[in-house]
């Protein structure tokens, strides 16, 4: 197989970041705090059943938060969270440049705090 920095790139993340065991890994922090692990559970199922907003909206909010946490686990359970709650391909795609656009005036904004600090050095 040749080597390529995108291969390369692809393993270090799989390898060092997101584990793809981690089911194991989550089912250690179930049994040592099994109250609290619960008690998000509640609370996740409840943030996002039907009620002023659709679940449709919620799990496209869902969508671009993920994209801005940048959570792959997240990406993957609630894209397809999105689809099952009836969102198109074309939604789930102008939820995630939502995302795109608040990060990048994230950006900009938090640009102001560069621009003091090279006005401060002189």
């Amino acid at each position: 197989m040749l080597f390529t920095p995108r291969v390369a790139i692809i393993d270090f993340v799989t390898e060092y970041y997101y584990d793809t065991d981690t089911r194991a890994h989550r089912t250690k922090l179930h049994g040592l705090k099994k109250d609290v692990l619960e008690s998000f559970g509640a609370f996740d199922k409840k943030v996002f059943e039907e009620g002023k907003l659709s679940v449709k909206t919620k799990e496209l909010i869902a969508v671009a938060a993920a994209h801005i946490t940048r959570c792959p686990y997240c990406i993957a359970g609630h894209t397809r969270r999105a689809k099952r709650a009836g969102a198109t391909d074309e939604e789930i795609a102008e939820a995630i440049f939502v995302a795109v656009a608040m990060n990048a005036g994230a950006s900009l904004a938090h640009s102001s705090i560069a621009m003091k600090a090279l006005e401060e050095e002189k």
